[in-house]
């Protein structure tokens, strides 16, 4: 099994705190005296970079996200190159509004640059129709956030995730719950139009049947209706609900905090990966969110050296605090560059090699970065690491429980 090197991540991330420009990103200027000798790279320089794209939202209702994974991945990208003295990697990143015909325009925009490899798209549905392009095109697709099943269903064998599925995330919530008797009468509120949310809601729905946890309600909305979530929140506590599973992005959940709140309604809430960014909200109470539970590979709140070199070196470049879209972009880059330090891949390939030599080589090889230690992928493209469950108290993310 291949081991991410953890001393050459280190000097790369160090290296890139003295060497970021103001705009975040590193000139061919600020980078040219550092050598990948000096970092303890191995890595050759041919002067001919590897071509990356991405896809996510960087306008619309989910820009935060696609926004965190296009800075996550740049970081990675400008320390890379930064650390082997040229380019190793060149990012170019297309904005879709988490529409799918607007992510098959943006691939075939990639393609036309010559795109080799593809980090994204950042959300399910985009991810999906995305997906189905690189299994014609056979480019090697590595989404950062894109949770859906679906995604690597019909990407088979060139769709590869960074984060967990939605079954997985469903399962270990429930699994979670039941083993710690966090409630004995169990509301949901989901969203029905949603890939993401459906997606962990039908397997968490499932496995707390089988763990005998009782539901009493599982309340629905749709994007056209998320802006009032007033319903769902009276049925749940019109049900008796003490603990509320919220498989929602965090816009949402902000919504219903605040409307239990004043509703005078205060079960435990348990929410995933998508949670992740509700204490960054402008101008919501961030105390509202005071016991949130979550399921989340990735706190910036971490106090591991990997954790705080990424978050020091982030909050340098952008001037905010990383979510975990931008840890998981930030490790897809990695895992890719992974692969270039080992040999597997070389700038001169096609995309067409390329993909036949990563997908060869991320279900054989083991990854260690910000997201988690030892992480390795099964054939079908999904992800195994170490779920953690953070709950936010008094403005940060306090780990509670991680599981092997």
């Amino acid at each position: 099994m291949k081991k991410f090197v953890s001393g050459m991540l280190a000097a790369a991330m160090a290296l890139s705190l003295a060497a970021c420009s103001s705009s975040g990103t590193l000139s061919a200027a600020d980078s040219g005296s550092s050598s990948a000798a000096e970092s303890g790279s191995t890595t050759e320089s041919t002067g001919t970079p590897i071509h990356l794209g991405g896809i996510g939202p960087l306008t619309g209702d989910n820009a935060a996200y696609g926004i965190a994974v296009r800075n996550g991945a740049q970081l990675a990208v400008d320390e890379i190159n930064a650390a082997a003295g040229s380019e190793v990697f060149t990012l170019s990143f297309q904005d879709d509004e988490s529409d799918s015909e607007k992510a098959v325009n943006a691939f075939n925009t990639l393609l036309d640059e010559g795109m080799q490899i593809l980090v994204g798209p950042v959300t399910s549905n985009p991810s999906i129709s995305v997906a189905a392009e690189c299994l014609n095109e056979n480019i090697f697709m590595l989404t950062p956030s894109a949770s859906a099943q679906d995604v690597v269903e019909t990407g088979a064998g060139v769709t590869f995730q960074m984060c967990f599925t939605d079954p997985n995330q469903g399962v270990t919530a429930a699994d979670y719950i039941a083993d710690n008797a966090l409630g004995t009468a169990i509301g949901i509120i989901y969203d029905s139009s949603d890939a993401y949310s459906t997606g962990i809601y039908t397997a968490f729905e499932t496995e707390a049947q089988a763990r005998g946890l009782n539901i009493v309600q599982a309340s629905s909305f749709t994007a056209d209706s998320n802006t009032d979530l007033s319903t769902q929140v009276q049925q749940c506590k019109d049900a008796g609900a003490d603990l509320v599973f919220l498989p929602i992005y965090y816009q949402q959940a902000s919504v219903v905090l605040s409307t239990a709140a004043a509703n005078d309604y205060a079960p435990v809430f348990f929410g995933c990966d998508g949670m992740d960014g509700i204490l960054g909200i402008d101008g919501f109470d961030t105390s509202l969110a005071n016991g949130l539970m979550l399921l989340c590979p990735f706190s910036a709140y971490g106090e591991d050296e990997t954790t705080t070199t990424f978050v020091s070196a982030y909050e340098g470049a952008f001037g905010e605090t990383p979510n975990q879209f931008a840890a998981d972009a930030y490790d897809c880059v990695y895992a890719i560059y992974q692969c270039v330090t080992d040999g597997t891949i070389t700038p001169d390939m096609s995309a067409s090699d390329m993909c036949d030599a990563l997908k060869t080589a991320f279900t054989s090889m083991s990854f260690s970065g910000t997201t988690g230690e030892n992480q390795t992928w099964s054939a079908d493209g999904t992800i195994s690491k170490e779920p953690k469950v953070y709950q936010v108290q008094d403005g940060s993310y306090v780990l509670v429980s991680s599981e092997e």
